[in-house]
């Protein structure tokens, strides 16, 4: 369960006096000093609200529409009218009072984190995201050595800045020159926590909710046998540094709380570079890339073998810095290197990894049940605008002559036969499930945000429909997709579905793809307008907790949970189908984001990580044998090339 950080009245007071007379030594180990506390909205926060039952029937039965034919999509309908009418109705009045009762959080948290850590699916591949760093704007700087150091101080100003409550809350403005502002900042910290949301609504602003930024830290995901568990220990101080398969670690926090010196950290980093150790026989990494309950088992052999301060010492690390040897080529193997890599350099379970390569190329790959991408794309755009524009150390830089063999311990592990034979298996495992996954990059150099919003469609629909083409191109069919999208705006949100295949993106998909020549430009031109308004809709509804997925999916939760028979819905196989997400697609723009990239959720599915800029789109597309990557971005090149004739009132050609 997500725990939600509260500030006493007194440590406000305290941070907004810090704001105003810390001395440069103070502000030198804090990215900012906030007036507005870091969790002074969070009290305030309104709750997720738990849609009307008829309103997720509605909504789960128009997304199913073009999913299904006549025949099927009766029958689902007439499983939904009884569902409503039936069982639907009990589970529906249980789930509004146990929501009643547990006012600190919301309806989806226990669930969502239940689902996450009782999946035993291995993390590598199924839950883990990455996302890749723009290069340092500096070449000098793109050092692995320096940008690691530099980005080691900036991720622990962060840490050090949220931890004393003076990082910004986060905040969506709508209207940025009345919220985002000093005069803003001055009022709505005098006011109490209990009432400081509304006091930003009345202007247009909207703090989201911050709870999961405190497992960014010091976290990780422990194997336990059918359920997992996550740890958190803010007390220590220690990077885990993993290089050539060896484990080290060493304090980047000192005794008082203070960052060690960016020379010494320089120091250390260094040594780890340049020691000579050989790559473990058997990588203890390989383990955490297991089924779930095997790592479980394994774990606890780990520990009566002897090796618990060690494990220790990896899980309560601030965080995991992974030094790897390559040179990146190209976004695909940057793609794969940072998504899986080879798994010798790797431990999946902490909850934040830095990847740096030897060319200084920088990604953060994490584990998935503790939070989501708005926590991580915070930590990723602060860290990147620290340190660029205020680096601790250059190209000049020397580092410290301290003795940095007293300093960084190297970790051993002390491995019987069993565990021997079983990093063995799981590494094999891993190599051939890696193996099979191809990925591949698109960026489309046409347009982008300028150009859709000029067009008066929204860029997000329009790429959305682009998919929706090219699968109709490739394999003539029209597939359940997802649609990550955040509900932050509330107390322990998480995240809800957008499912982008509608009647109308259907139809316009149709057109493009089985009948241009039956209809006029103007025509499809309509059908584009129609599948962005519609998309607006279902996105912005999305955000406020009124989608369906995530509504259906605690309520079949809470039949589980009090052992009652799985209601027909949920046994039916268009719910099967409409679950069985295909197309699995997210979208993280930043200029702080070269690109990120995911795995496919199922077996002949695409895993779509896309991003839209001003004036250029890109996708990063992963996917396993049963489907074509290249092919598939053969049909999403023409797709959009298709959609631009057609807003620019071109005639399409077949």
């Amino acid at each position: 369960m997500a725990r939600l950080l509260r500030m006493s009245s007194q440590q406000k007071c305290a941070c907004s006096l810090l704001s105003r007379c810390s001395s440069s030594k103070a502000d030198s180990e804090y990215l900012q000093k906030s007036l507005v506390p870091t969790m002074h909205f969070q009290p305030s926060l309104p709750r997720l609200p738990i849609p009307k039952l008829e309103d997720t029937m509605r909504r789960y039965l128009n997304a199913q529409r073009p999913l299904l034919n006549e025949e099927q999509y009766r029958k689902t309908e007439e499983l939904a009218r009884n569902f409503q009418k039936s069982i639907g109705k009990q589970l529906q009045e249980q789930l509004v009072a146990d929501d009643k009762r547990n006012k600190h959080t919301s309806y989806i948290s226990g669930p969502w984190f239940d689902m996450y850590l009782s999946a035993r699916d291995p993390v590598v591949l199924n839950f883990n995201p990455f996302m890749s760093f723009t290069p340092d704007p500096k070449p000098g700087y793109n050092d692995q050595l320096i940008r690691a150091t530099n980005m080691i101080v900036s991720s622990v100003r962060f840490l050090k800045t949220l931890r004393g409550g003076y990082l910004a809350p986060e905040i969506f403005h709508l209207n940025p020159t009345k919220s985002d502002t000093q005069t803003f900042k001055n009022l709505v910290r005098l006011v109490p926590s209990f009432l400081s949301w509304y006091a930003a609504y009345m202007v247009n602003a909207y703090p989201l909710d911050m709870s999961q930024y405190f497992r960014l830290f010091n976290s990780t995901r422990l194997p336990k046998l059918n359920k997992d568990e996550l740890v958190t220990d803010e007390q220590a101080k220690h990077l885990l540094v993993l290089r050539n398969g060896n484990f080290y670690v060493f304090d980047i926090l000192d005794k008082d709380g203070n960052i060690v010196k960016p020379s010494e950290i320089q120091a250390h980093l260094k040594y780890i570079l340049s020691d000579s150790s050989p790559t473990p026989e058997f990588p203890l990494g390989y383990l955490t890339s297991e089924e779930r309950n095997t790592w479980a088992l394994f774990r606890q052999k780990l520990l009566e073998n002897g090796n618990e301060e060690a494990l220790k010492k990896v899980d309560s690390a601030v965080f995991c810095l992974c030094l790897d040897d390559i040179t990146v080529k190209d976004r695909t193997h940057l793609s794969h290197n940072m998504l899986h890599g080879t798994g010798l350099n790797r431990w999946f379970d902490k909850s934040l990894s830095l990847i740096l390569t030897a060319d200084g190329t920088a990604a953060i790959n994490f584990e998935h049940s503790w939070g989501d991408g708005v926590a991580v794309l915070r930590f990723q755009n602060e860290v990147f605008r620290d340190s660029t524009e205020n680096p601790v150390i250059s190209p000049q830089s020397s580092p410290a002559r301290v003795d940095s063999s007293k300093a960084v311990q190297r970790l051993h592990f002390h491995l019987d036969a069993a565990l021997k034979a079983g990093i063995a298996e799981a590494k094999e495992k891993f190599d051939k499930t890696v193996q099979s996954l191809t990925i591949a990059s698109l960026e489309f150099k046409k347009g982008g945000r300028e150009f859709f919003k000029k067009q008066r469609v929204s860029p997000d629909a329009a790429i959305q429909l682009a998919f929706q083409i090219a699968f109709l191109r490739q394999y003539n069919q029209i597939v359940a997709t997802y649609e990550s999208c955040s509900t932050a705006a509330f107390r322990h949100g998480r995240t809800e579905t957008v499912r982008p295949v509608s009647v109308y993106s259907k139809k316009c998909a149709e057109a493009f793809v089985r009948e241009p020549a039956e209809h006029s430009i103007a025509e499809i031109r309509e059908m584009i307008n129609q599948c962005s308004n519609y998309h607006n809709q279902l996105t912005k509804k999305a955000a406020m907790g009124q989608g369906f997925d995530r509504h259906l999916f605690a309520l079949r939760y809470l039949a589980a949970s009090q052992g009652l028979p799985i209601p027909d819905l949920f046994q039916d196989q268009a719910y099967a189908q409409i679950n069985h997400n295909i197309l699995s697609t997210s979208t993280l723009s930043s200029p702080a984001v070269q690109c990120g990239g995911f795995a496919p959720v199922v077996a002949n599915g695409f895993g779509v990580a896309y991003g839209v800029q001003d004036r250029v789109m890109g996708c990063i597309v992963s996917s396993y044998p049963a489907r074509n990557v290249q092919e598939f971005l053969q049909c999403l090149q023409r797709s959009l090339e298709d959609i631009f004739k057609v807003l620019e009132g071109k005639p399409l050609t077949s």
